[in-house]
């Protein structure tokens, strides 16, 4: 149980990662929008067609992805109120067992922690130590695709 708890935790940060990852790239393309529709106003304007005929094109093409990542976003962040409410119920849970408790519903009415000051720091260098280790793993990956990029480029 454990062991699910800090998976989850960890899936549970990626999840957070990917939803600003969403919220930045539908920010650029708001803007690429507004900067579209912008230029095609001007050309308008001084009664350029073939940019305005460009510039639907392409406002049509940000529109699309401004809808399908607005989308994305909310469904990215309903998954993530449901992977939250998951875990606080894992949680809780795992302190009812380590505490000896049958069950969640039978927990304290004082609120006391039933999960030790050992067991919580035991757990919080398990999600260091796993968060760290991923990192590493992530950063020699990219290291070695980017070696595996140059030395395609070099010709070896």
């Amino acid at each position: 149980m454990k062991d699910s708890l800090v998976q989850a935790k960890l899936a549970l940060s990626d999840l957070r990662g990917g939803v600003e990852h969403t919220r930045k790239r539908l920010a650029v393309e708001q803007r690429e929008l507004e900067t579209v529709e912008r230029r095609k106003r001007l050309a308008e304007g001084i009664s350029d067609t073939e940019t305005v005929a460009i510039a639907d094109r392409y406002v049509k093409l940000h529109g699309e992805r401004v809808a399908v990542l607005a989308r994305k976003l909310e469904a990215q962040e309903a998954e993530l109120s449901l992977v939250e409410s998951e875990i606080e119920g894992m949680t809780t849970d795992f302190k009812a067992a380590l505490a000896g408790v049958g069950s969640a519903a039978s927990l304290s009415a004082d609120g006391a922690d039933p999960l030790g000051a050992d067991e919580a720091e035991s757990l919080r260098q398990q999600l260091d130590q796993l968060g760290r280790s991923r990192m590493r793993e992530a950063a020699e990956q990219r290291a070695d695709e980017m070696l595996a990029a140059l030395k395609r480029r070099m010709g070896k």
